[in-house]
């Protein structure tokens, strides 16, 4: 029986390259997104490698993802893997300018999401278990703040804890739980935090090299396939031109 993997956010980024790297392979695949057009065009090509399923489904909608997974196909029933993926930063601007809708959308992506997607599916994963893995999407913003990270990086350094709080609870299960921490990374992720602007988009990147998305899914490739004993508990990776910046100073300051 081939593995079979689940991830969220499978229509452009670290989740789509997460895709193609394990059709590769072999891995069966579940693939949710909520660009339906996207999607299905993405499990169209990939069938021709694996066997793929696709979801399209927003992981914010508790009663849909549930209602998607319960009705898996008995082929797909038993996972290997999940990768928690589905996740957004909405804007850069500093927290009394930002919109509260936007906050929300971020923890109801980035922390509620995830937190349905690992419920409805640790009964999966345990039932394959020693092998088994959960992969979650984290960044660096989850431990090293800046301007206009506020709620996005609250609700990373969430997921951080959350996985090394999930380990906990899983011991003696075989299931593993890996926090994947990316820095600067050229991925649709950055056009939609800058609201579709794509000359600051080509900004951001130009003469950094950043991380791309491929680089992402080799090293969570590479996560799933070390021996069934060993766990990375987090990893974090930029790409070398990047590093962290000094304490902000304030000059003149009263009070």
């Amino acid at each position: 029986m081939s593995d079979t993997l689940f991830i969220t956010g499978a229509t452009s980024g670290f989740g789509e390259a997460c895709a193609r790297r394990f059709a590769e392979a072999g891995w069966k695949l579940v693939l949710t997104g909520r660009r339906a057009d996207r999607l299905n065009a993405l499990v169209e090509e990939l069938s021709k490698q694996t066997e793929v399923h696709g979801l399209v489904v927003d992981v914010r909608d508790r009663k849909g993802m549930e209602e998607a997974i319960a009705n898996l196909p008995p082929s797909f029933a038993t996972l290997r893997g999940l990768i928690n993926n589905a996740g957004l930063a909405v804007g850069t601007d500093p927290a009394p300018k930002c919109s509260l809708d936007d906050w929300e959308t971020m923890v109801d992506t980035n922390i509620k999401g995830l937190l349905t997607t690992t419920s409805l599916l640790l009964p999966r994963l345990i039932a394959h278990g020693r092998g088994a893995g959960i992969i979650n999407l984290g960044s660096i913003a989850g431990s090293y703040p800046y301007p206009g990270s506020h709620v996005y990086g609250g609700s990373k350094a969430f997921v951080k804890q959350f996985s090394l709080n999930l380990r906990c609870d899983l011991q003696g299960t075989g299931v593993r739980v890996t926090n994947i921490e990316p820095g600067l990374c050229e991925s649709e992720f950055s056009l939609v935090r800058f609201g579709g602007d794509q000359s600051r988009y080509d900004a951001t990147y130009a003469g950094a090299e950043p991380i791309q998305p491929q680089d992402i899914a080799d090293t969570i490739f590479w996560v799933m396939n070390t021996p069934a004993h060993v766990n990375i508990n987090r990893l974090e990776l930029m790409p070398v031109s990047q590093t962290w910046a000094g304490f902000a100073i304030e000059r003149g300051a009263k009070g």
